[in-house]
């Protein structure tokens, strides 16, 4: 899974909603997600991808040539591969990852649905999702997707995000604020 960490920039942001009006009105939002998946795929499975994308080193001919081949490889054509030909002719490879999370919150949005960024210390199994799917769609109102990121280091418990409200669980933040208190007792 991607890191949902960061936030989206405002390049991010004006790049993937460019994406998305287009393949909306030529009625290919759904072959965008597939082909964006499929990126996305090979950027959680090649570290060498993603430094290659951070990497302000490559000129953007580097840039362009690389990314013709990976979209043929994977199969990434039309849309997509036109929209990665162009970030890749300006540069903007480095912010590929919060444009891709833009698109699938503005398609979410399209769609009714709210993107909750759920840090868990384990992987979550299918039934522990679903429950905490009905659990938020109680508290939204609305069809919830969830974009599951492992961090061992918060040991145990949930950080969920759902648009700007932030819900703490984790062992890592108790035991900060109970470190805390105990200072300021003694």
């Amino acid at each position: 899974m991607a890191d949902t960490s960061h936030p989206v920039s405002g390049v991010a942001e004006r790049y993937a909603s460019s994406l998305f009006e287009l393949a909306l009105e030529e009625g290919a939002v759904d072959k965008v997600t597939v082909d964006l998946d499929r990126f996305q795929a090979m950027l959680d499975d090649s570290e060498d991808l993603r430094r290659f994308i951070a990497s302000p080193v490559f000129s953007s001919e580097d840039q362009l040539k690389a990314i013709i081949a990976l979209s043929a490889k994977a199969g990434i054509s039309g849309f997509f591969g036109n929209f990665l030909k162009v970030v890749a002719q300006h540069r903007r490879l480095f912010a590929l990852p919060g444009m891709i999370r833009a698109f699938r919150i503005i398609a979410a949005e399209k769609r009714g649905e709210v993107t909750a960024e759920v840090t868990s210390a384990h992987a979550l199994t299918q039934a522990q999702e679903d429950e905490l799917k009905v659990a938020l769609k109680s508290v939204t109102g609305k069809e919830v997707t969830v974009a599951v990121t492992v961090d061992p280091t918060i040991l145990g418990g949930l950080i969920v995000k759902v648009g700007s409200r932030q819900i703490d669980t984790s062992l890592r933040t108790k035991l900060s604020t109970l470190k805390l208190a105990l200072k300021e007792v003694g």
